[in-house]
């Protein structure tokens, strides 16, 4: 009898985690994956969206692709996960996995901040990003805000490369006199996570760029009429185009299933990803990770490819029996844009104790290239 693997979510965890199942599983195992939505999206393509440099098309994969390659794709709303049968219902139908993985991803909250959804741009979204690059095509002088409304969000990178790609955009476009960018962070530095050294030379880029750096700033209520933000300090900032990333938090029936611990997120083990319950994984955004240093491993898609790795190696191993036991290292690395045609890049061991080991590579062309041949090689793979 064959056995049903059941994969929650296609997002960069949930995709690798079905095709690599798929290779190391016999044709009689299913491997099944449910997702609301129609099609991936590469996120990480979200910043050169923004500035014009991709549409939706060009970053974006129906999710049926996977059908080909023997993945059975359930599409619909997922309304109860019960981790002790190891069963989820989706659009009222019952499916159960002799496995289950949990990669459903942050669900993104910016109504938790009165006002905020109304005043900018989720650029964390594929339709936030698009209104934020038609608005930005619009605007010609004034204030550019971009908001980071809570300390712990995914791609840590990415609010900060945004500002700086503004910031060559406006250039670009002759405007930058007339535009002040102004990036109000809730967090005490860029990318606290990966060591001091590497968030002072992120700020420092960031600032050499005329961007002026706001951290510790909490945003409490925002006013979309009078384009004001409000800060728990007690400060304001008024804006004439806003860029945010919204509060995150584990989605509703993740939360509902009894999954979540009291970080908020699923706890897991950090080596295998194993949860509470029996022959149930979660992986990605969806965990949480204490390290040494106080805080979680950082919410991104380089963690959740490397999690779902180990999790597909070991369900097929308990399937097949064949294989060794494989487990998540704490490695990963990360680019960071520029502008001007130019990325940074960070790779180190995030498990390294006391702090992780983290070394960073300078701005230059060749990162920047990189990370266009990661795109179109992170697509062409996995459909």
């Amino acid at each position: 009898m064959g056995q049903s693997i059941l994969i929650l979510g296609s997002g960069v965890g949930g995709l690798v985690t079905a095709n690599r199942l798929r290779k190391k599983l016999p044709k009689e195992h299913r491997v099944v994956l449910v997702d609301r939505e129609s099609s991936f999206v590469f996120a990480p393509s979200f910043l050169w969206l923004i500035t014009g440099g991709r549409t939706a098309e060009k970053i974006s994969r129906p999710l049926d692709r996977l059908e080909k390659r023997g993945i059975e794709v359930v599409r619909g709303e997922i309304e109860r996960i019960d981790p002790v049968k190891r069963e989820a219902v989706v659009n009222g139908q019952a499916l159960v996995g002799d496995a289950l993985v949990i990669a459903l991803g942050a669900e993104l909250a910016p109504e938790t901040i009165p006002g905020l959804a109304l005043a900018g741009h989720n650029f964390y979204t594929l339709a936030g990003a698009e209104s934020l690059r038609d608005e930005f095509a619009r605007f010609s002088r004034g204030k550019l805000v971009i908001l980071t409304a809570a300390p712990a969000y995914k791609c840590p990178a990415a609010p900060y490369e945004a500002a700086m790609l503004l910031e060559h955009a406006c250039r670009k476009r002759k405007i930058r006199g007339e535009v002040s960018i102004d990036l109000y962070a809730a967090e005490p530095g860029p990318m606290g996570v990966a060591g001091p050294e590497v968030s002072a030379a992120v700020r420092q880029m960031v600032e050499a760029k005329g961007i002026k750096y706001h951290p510790e700033h909490q945003v409490k209520e925002v006013d979309p009429v009078g384009r004001v933000v409000k800060f728990a300090s007690g400060g304001e900032a008024t804006f004439d185009l806003l860029a945010y990333v919204p509060p995150h938090r584990a989605p509703r029936v993740v939360r509902e299933a009894g999954l979540v611990g009291e970080s908020g997120w699923v706890p897991v083990d950090r080596h295998s990803m194993e949860t509470k319950f029996e022959r149930v994984y979660a992986l990605g955004d969806v965990v949480a990770i204490p390290l040494k240093l106080g805080k979680p491993l950082p919410k991104a898609g380089v963690f959740a490819h490397g999690e779902a790795e180990v999790v597909a190696e070991n369900i097929a191993r308990a399937v097949t029996g064949k294989g060794k036991v494989a487990a998540f290292d704490g490695h990963g690395e990360c680019f960071i844009e520029t502008g001007e045609g130019k990325a940074g890049f960070g790779s180190g061991n995030f498990y390294a104790e006391p702090v992780p080991e983290v070394k960073n590579h300078p701005p230059a062309r060749r990162w920047h290239a990189a990370k266009i041949l990661f795109e179109k090689d992170w697509l062409r793979r996995w459909f």
